[in-house]
């Protein structure tokens, strides 16, 4: 089933992976009510890490913003996945939340989140203005650049 989440995509050269499977002992979403919590999702293309390693190092903030962009397409899979395949349902993102893995003196991590934030509100409209948070860390799973978790509201 198409909806207008994915119409938005398609315009933007974009469509959604298939839904990856957890890589630990978690599930990748959880529903109560109306409310959708999307575990953090890794910049994976191709069942591999698409960008590795750490911005203010070897990633540079354009890389980054590519790896948060990817993040929030497999946001949107994982979401189509927890409803029942018709993304039709989503009705707003709440919240957004973005770990950098950066060197110390690197600060950027909000430029680099934008990559997602952009990504949503793109296919979301309105619907896709979030709350956020945009962090540095040590390092991330697989060596990953970038993960994105996020909170949604559905019908």
């Amino acid at each position: 089933m198409s909806s207008s989440i994915e119409t938005k995509l398609a315009e933007l050269g974009l469509s959604l992976p298939a839904a990856a499977a957890p890589a630990a002992n978690y599930v990748p979403w959880t529903v109560s009510g109306n409310i959708v919590h999307i575990s953090g999702q890794l910049p994976m293309q191709d069942g591999k890490v698409a960008v590795l390693g750490k911005l203010g190092e070897s990633v540079e903030v354009d890389a980054g913003q590519e790896a948060a962009k990817i993040c929030a397409l497999n946001i949107l899979a994982q979401l189509k996945a927890a409803c029942g395949g018709d993304l039709g349902r989503a009705r707003r993102c709440l919240r957004l939340g973005g770990f950098v893995n950066a060197t110390p003196n690197f600060s950027e991590h909000p430029k680099v989140i934008n990559g997602a934030s952009d990504l949503i509100v793109a296919a979301m409209g309105d619907g896709g203005r979030h709350a956020r948070f945009a962090v540095g860390v040590a390092g991330l799973p697989f060596g990953a650049a970038v993960e994105v978790d996020g909170t949604f509201e559905i019908a």
